[in-house]
């Protein structure tokens, strides 16, 4: 093969690399986003279960859900905190 040709196809490759590329990343950043706030509401589940005998009860929805989620056990304790102290 002549070296035009090679480079034309690794030119190509390239392009169509980074074409391919981009628009898996904003889905992988919005489903690992959804995970985190799965796992963060299964975190206030597994809270509100347990904590019902303390007294302890955190409401679950979106934004407790996406704190806990994103912040993780310092997130929850951190709400705990609030609805202890605050409210």
């Amino acid at each position: 093969m002549e070296p035009i040709v090679v480079i034309s196809i690794i030119g190509v490759l390239i392009v169509l690399l980074l074409f391919m590329g981009t628009p898996f990343k904003p889905i992988k950043f919005l489903g690992q986003g959804i995970i985190k706030i799965l796992i963060g509401a299964l975190f206030l589940f597994f809270l509100n279960a347990f904590g019902n005998q303390f007294g302890l009860h955190v409401p679950i929805n979106f934004i407790t859900s996406a704190v806990s989620g994103f912040l993780g056990i310092p997130g929850l304790f951190a709400l705990v905190a609030i609805q202890t102290w605050v409210l």
